[in-house]
């Protein structure tokens, strides 16, 4: 095969892979993105090997193929599957063109050979293993980047586009198109916002001006891919009798990993992107199998002499710990209408007494989905109820943006697995809609005292309404007006926490039932179901 077909045959695998996982974030129309999500996502490194760990199967095993991936031709995941890795081409190529279009001329050196900053790569990547080690995954999360790519997707350009298809709607409607519709805007989340503006400011500042400096130096995983590229068994080598030191190929070198002077390229930092194969006017720039046995014969003395020092041989070693401890360390770890709803006479004074937060159906417990989840917020674009939002500190510190149950704009619907089905790492494991029925999140609890039957003596049942169980039902309440008024009274045993009666819930500020979360998702037993009246055979009488 031609060497110079590489470039485009990447450039066209890239986008294969970022225009339908972009769509997973911006597919606000619910269009059907999330059905092909499972292969889309089954090579994203952190996701996949965190699933992997947790749920051993062959399904999520896309993480192995990109180490042999890396084993055997270097670090093509970077320039051709990972998500962020192919945004911060686009955004050096914007800027790229932008120069052009104003007519100035090149720099010489807008890509130069630098020294790699390995005390800062490595720095990184140690910590990040050793907060895994303390059982925090904050910095994994913070540095993942399919994880740092879907929060500046979700938090920042999905907005974006919500906003202009609302606004877009009436007047596509003032021509007579009706294929769009007004869309719910999501939940605000100022922290996850912050860290998306910070994040997407340091990837498009390092991108604009030099390249793949993220990738070499914050990222984690481009470090443990480039400490295996290193015994890659094909690499990008300069013929150094062919080459003329033109610099051509270097000024095209995004990761800076090119000296044109020593004639050598950088492996370890090479995120195969073929545009050196592309530009080279003489052919010198190859892309061979570079095996060198481990000894050869001196012709003068017989004896054998190593080609490579043992300085080489525990450097191999030191790869293959550090991969298998990197995964072993993870392993151990609709509104109700306003006007039907009855207005409360003063605003309500106990709070709620939430003692833990709610993590979603499928993740099993709060301590396996804060080990595992890393905040890509994939889940929070595609919750049809903007019921997941990015959390706070409420699974503490570790567990910073990952998605949380929150009642305020909707509730979780009774039928409704997506969340389930489209997690990259497996924090939630696919459920199907009868099992999800019956998984308990959390329990109903009812504050008296807050219930505006109980304040204004008026009935309400807005909850009981909203229950898709019947939980919380309505029972006679004996009141000194000596009026008939029910009040709501919850059965522990059949709710499952979907926070349907949280949202209805008219009081303010503080709701007479909310939902408690449970540390340990439990089944419920399953409602009980009416019984149809018989029918007698009469005629209606009407």
């Amino acid at each position: 095969m031609n060497i110079c077909r590489l470039k485009p045959l990447r450039i066209c695998i890239a986008m294969v892979f970022f225009v339908p996982t972009a769509f997973l974030f911006l597919d606000i129309w619910e269009i059907g993105a999330k059905t092909f999500s499972d292969h889309l996502l089954f090579f994203q490194f952190v996701p996949s090997a965190l699933k992997f760990l947790n749920q051993p199967a062959v399904g999520a095993a896309g993480f192995i193929v990109v180490l042999i991936t890396a084993f055997m031709f270097g670090r093509v995941y970077c320039s051709a599957i990972c998500p962020l890795g192919i945004f911060q081409d686009l955004i050096s190529r914007f800027f790229s063109n932008r120069e052009k279009s104003r007519g100035e001329k090149k720099r010489s050196g807008r890509y130069t050979y630098s020294a790699p900053r390995n005390l800062l790569r490595y720095t990184v990547l140690i910590a990040t293993l050793l907060f895994f080690f303390s059982g925090t995954g904050l910095l994994l999360n913070l540095l993942d980047p399919f994880s740092s790519f879907g929060r500046f997707f979700s938090n920042l350009f999905r907005p974006l586009v919500i906003t202009l298809n609302n606004l877009g709607t009436p007047m596509a409607e003032a021509i007579g198109v009706h294929a769009f519709y007004r869309v719910q805007w999501p939940v605000y989340a100022p922290v996850s916002l912050g860290v998306a503006l910070v994040t997407l400011g340091t990837v498009g500042w390092m991108s604009a001006r030099h390249g793949r400096l993220y990738c070499n130096t914050l990222c984690p995983v481009g470090t443990l891919l480039g400490l295996i590229s290193k015994f890659s068994l094909v690499k990008i080598r300069i013929d150094k009798e062919a080459c003329r030191s033109c610099g051509r190929c270097e000024h095209l070198c995004k990761a800076g990993c090119i000296d044109v002077k020593t004639k050598t390229v950088d492996t370890d930092r090479c995120v195969s992107c073929f545009n050196c194969l592309s530009v080279c006017p003489d052919q010198a720039m190859v892309y061979q199998y570079d095996f060198q046995p481990r000894f050869q014969i001196n012709t003068q003395s017989g004896q054998k002499i190593r080609h490579r020092k043992e300085s080489v041989r525990s450097r191999r070693n030191f790869v293959l710990a550090l991969a298998a401890g990197s995964f072993g360390l993870a392993a151990a770890r609709g509104h109700a209408a306003p006007e039907m709803l009855p207005v409360q006479a003063r605003p309500t004074t106990i709070p709620e007494k939430k003692t833990s937060p709610l993590s979603p159906p499928g993740s099993v417990s709060i301590a396996r989905y804060n080990a595992i989840c890393t905040a890509c917020h994939l889940c929070v674009s595609a919750c049809p109820s903007r019921v997941l939002v990015p959390s706070v500190f409420s699974f503490g510190l570790s567990g910073m943006m990952q998605p949380q149950m929150d009642f305020d704009a909707g509730h979780c619907n009774y039928d409704c697995t997506v969340c389930s089905n489209i997690c990259p790492s497996g924090a939630i494991l696919p459920l199907t809609v009868e099992k999800k029925r019956l998984t308990q999140v959390g329990v109903a609890k009812f504050i008296k005292e807050n219930c505006v039957v109980y304040t204004d003596n008026t009935n309400c049942g807005a909850c009981s309404e909203h229950c898709p169980t019947k939980a919380v039902h309505m029972v006679p309440y004996l009141n000194a007006a000596g009026r008939k008024l029910v009040i709501p009274e919850v059965d522990e045993n059949i709710c499952v926490g979907c926070g349907g009666c949280e949202h209805a819930c008219p009081t303010k500020p503080f709701r007479a039932i909310y939902v408690d979360g449970n540390i340990e998702h439990k089944t419920a037993r399953k409602p009980k179901e009416k019984k149809m009246e018989k029918d007698t055979g009469d005629d209606f009488p009407f």
